[in-house]
């Protein structure tokens, strides 16, 4: 596959933006390449806008890096005091059913909440994280929430592979599973991004994991 240019680069990131809902509209965000890194500029309402901005960068193929400088301009109903924050981060996190919420601490300073604590699965911090982000008045999240770290299973890379088998998403076949300790491994060569996301679900549904390395390529 020939590598893309910059200039291409930029063409497919702005048309990711495009097609990204959430950052609607997309005219307020300014992109930037060099060398395959993508700097983002501009100033959105939400912190939820900038957070998506990224993530839908990162998803074109060819971006190495991505810097990115937008700010948060919070219009004025939007704007909440660091207590009331907090409090509504709390009850966001026990309306999850999905969360232990004495398991996570919550800091607010300047709009930006603090996550700590410790879980026991993955989704479990995905979850709360992806809670406070979409709440009005932050102006950022840092997730410093880590996953409970336990001897993974014998049979771990096994029932790993055999989910792979069950997903209709990923090609089984073209994946390679290792286990060291509580890291997996990915490998092998699939068709699209979509695949190389399935794989990163499955394995991180697996117990006992707290860290994938990707070496899955795209062909």
């Amino acid at each position: 596959m020939d590598m893309k240019t910059d200039e291409d680069l930029q063409k497919d990131v702005l048309a990711e933006l495009k097609w990204e809902p959430r950052v609607q509209p997309w005219t307020e965000i300014g992109v930037a390449v060099k060398n395959g890194v993508v700097t983002l500029t501009g100033t959105v309402d939400s912190y939820v806008k900038r957070w998506a901005g990224e993530e839908a960068v990162h998803r074109v193929h060819g971006v190495k890096a991505v810097a990115n400088d937008i700010d948060i301009r919070l219009p004025h109903a939007a704007q909440r005091s660091d207590t009331d924050i907090a409090s509504a981060a709390v009850r966001a996190l026990e309306s999850s059913s999905l969360l232990k919420t004495s398991n996570i601490d919550i800091t607010v300073s300047a709009g930006r909440v603090t996550l700590k604590g410790q879980v026991e699965w993955n989704y479990e911090r995905e979850e709360a994280e992806r809670w406070i982000r979409n709440l009005w008045g932050v102006t950022g999240v840092t997730d410093l929430v880590t996953v409970k770290s336990r001897p993974a299973p014998a049979q771990l890379k096994q029932e790993i592979e055999r989910a792979l088998v069950r997903s209709a998403e990923a090609d089984a076949k073209n994946i390679q599973v290792e286990v060291q300790g509580n890291k997996v491994i990915l490998k092998g060569r699939v068709r699209a991004r979509a695949e190389r996301q399935e794989a990163h679900r499955v394995a991180w549904m697996a117990p006992g994991v707290t860290q994938i390395e990707d070496q899955i390529i795209i062909a």
